[in-house]
């Protein structure tokens, strides 16, 4: 999710599947447990929120978009090489016409809601005007993926033709690789039977979704087409799902899917040493004790994502720092100043890529830009201080002073990674010998992500979310939903009609050759131009926090599913052996 927000969170983690000591005695063969309980261990002060598959801006983040894949099927299913997988979409078929404005959705027979009520257009169009009206500037509470895909602006129309059809409407023509990964893609339907309260006013029914989006047991939520259904929970606890019996795709064979939320990494660790914890992840502050979870398997995984620190650009930034980071060379030398090789190198064991852009270069995609191999600014602290120097700042006591102004600023980041703590103390010394100082600030990752949304960005000057930002819901990574001006995950506020252009030229419609030339040109501009400050996308599992994948050996098929651009649990596909 987040952000979101696919978002959050940046580390180096490989899942741990440990098989709970909870388990039903055995139904099928002697090799596999059925019903087992798999307990999978949430990050650090980051619990599920918002049971909605239409998100608000605040609540666009992982665990969600994780909770509400499996309880809900996505209009549009991708596989690992970012192509539509029809077979798991709702959508059977889509017709384009030529000039890429009209998309004629065929949906799925397969997939019907757990009462026995097919999928509909209808619920298909109830759940786009949902996202609609969210986009709207009355809502009472903001879309999350507001701006990528082109909602809402470049839709036109979305409409039903009898119960088995939906028709999609642009306002001028788009390329369809773009409009199917970043805007289809946005839709996972919800019954307009069961959520339709209020037909003839859209805010009393947004208002309504809001309370009780965070009420799972609601009986709203007990209708749905995913291989899971909510069952049971106790708040900043545990979040428990069963198997949807009625799923019209691959049954699961494990009785209960359990997330349970960790204090810390280190009582996270704890559980995994005990099998307590039946998925997880190893911080890479706790390595060095590795060899003792013995009975577990540990792997890496890298996302389709990036990662940065994000600065506050806006002009109601606290002390005017949105006008101080909003100038591209206070960029450039804050950049200079993040040893990226030394994160890689001392904090994360050698796991990890440098990053200079929007696209990274693990997992191998044909979207990235091979020309970034070369840094433009690499790791240099008194290049960057001299930067500073030639634009009139001093050292006045260890800091960079200017017509009396100091360069300091306070940075957020989320609680409970030690690793976390050591990366953002690392690039605060990084700054220190360039004359910035920086005061770090530590509180909940989801607390951290509320208050960068740009809900309010009076209340703080630069952020790191701690878990990066990963491509889903706008899987085509053009960077509209990140860094265009109108983009919903815009947080840093930047604003650049040259890059709005570059991100608008991904859309068009082209020969492959121009397609491919529009998305290195936006990458390149945005690795010169710093929209947000680059660090290093590191090893990550579906936790989002630091650490490798650790999966107990009884427990099967978390590292053979795993797929890199959706970032989603597949829980129906794993299996629990009881050796």
């Amino acid at each position: 999710m987040t952000k979101t927000r696919w978002v959050l969170g940046i580390s180096t983690c490989m899942v741990l599947l440990s098989g709970c000591g909870n388990t039903a005695a055995a139904t099928g063969s002697s090799a596999e447990t059925r019903n087992a309980t798999v307990v999978v261990a949430l990050a650090p002060d980051s619990p599920p929120n918002w049971f909605v598959p239409v998100f608000s801006a605040s609540a666009y983040i992982e665990i969600n978009a994780q909770i509400q894949f499996l309880m809900y099927r996505p209009l549009i299913y991708l596989n690992k090489n970012s192509q539509v997988d029809y077979s798991r979409s709702l959508v059977s078929h889509i017709a384009v016409n030529t000039s890429g404005t009209t998309y004629t959705l065929t949906l799925n027979h397969k997939y019907a809601w757990s009462n026995g009520a097919p999928v509909t257009a209808q619920d298909v169009v109830f759940t786009w005007d949902l996202i609609k009206d969210a986009s709207a500037p009355d809502s009472p509470w903001p879309y999350g993926a507001e701006g990528s895909g082109g909602v809402p602006n470049d839709w036109k129309s979305v409409t039903a033709q009898g119960s088995n059809t939906v028709v999609v409407q642009l306002r001028s023509p788009a390329n369809p690789q773009w409009f199917i990964h970043n805007g289809l893609s946005q839709i996972s339907p919800i019954p307009k039977a069961i959520w339709d309260k209020y037909p003839n006013n859209e805010i009393k029914e947004l208002r309504y979704i809001q309370s009780v989006a965070n009420s799972p047991t609601n009986s709203v939520y007990h209708v749905v087409d995913g291989p899971f259904q909510f069952k049971s929970w106790q708040p900043n606890n545990y979040w428990e799902l069963v198997p949807n019996p009625k799923f019209g795709g691959h049954q699961a064979s494990i009785g209960k899917l359990i997330f349970q939320d960790e204090s810390s990494s280190a009582n996270e660790f704890a559980g995994l040493h005990t099998g307590a914890i039946s998925v997880g992840y190893l911080p890479p502050s706790m390595w060095k004790s590795r060899g003792e979870l013995s009975d577990d398997v540990m792997t890496s995984s890298y996302l389709f994502g990036t990662n940065y620190i994000i600065p506050n650009l806006n002009a109601k930034a606290p002390g005017g720092l949105g006008t101080l980071f909003s100038k591209l060379y206070i960029r450039q030398a804050l950049e200079m100043g993040i040893n990226q090789k030394g994160i890689v190198g001392s904090l994360y064991h050698g796991a990890g890529v440098m990053t200079d852009g929007p696209v990274p270069s693990k997992p191998k995609t044909i979207y990235i830009d091979t020309a970034l191999a070369k840094f433009p600014y690499p790791y240099n602290p008194a290049k960057g201080k001299a930067l500073l120097e030639r634009h009139g700042w001093h050292d006045v006591n260890g800091v960079m002073t200017r017509q009396g102004r100091a360069l300091r600023f306070n940075l957020i980041y989320g609680a409970g990674s030690p690793t976390e703590t050591d990366m953002v103390s690392l690039i605060k010394a990084g700054w220190a010998q360039e004359g910035i100082d920086v005061s770090l600030q530590q509180m909940p990752q989801n607390q951290v992500f509320a208050m960068t949304a740009q809900s309010d960005p009076s209340k703080w000057q630069m952020g790191y979310w701690g878990a990066g930002w990963t491509y889903q819901l706008d899987y085509y990574p053009t960077g509209g939903n990140l860094f265009a001006t109108s983009g919903g995950e815009n947080a840093s506020g930047y604003n650049n009609a040259t890059l709005d252009q570059l991100i608008q030229d991904t859309y068009e419609l082209g020969t492959p050759a121009q397609i491919r030339a529009r998305m290195d040109a936006y990458q390149q501009f945005a690795a010169i131009h710093l929209p947000v400050l680059w660090v290093p996308w590191l090893p990550m599992g579906y936790a989002r926090v630091a650490g490798y994948n650790e999966h107990a050996r009884n427990v099967h098929g978390t590292v053979k599913t795993f797929n890199p651009v959706t970032d989603y649990l597949y829980a129906n596909y794993w299996t629990v052996s009881n050796n």
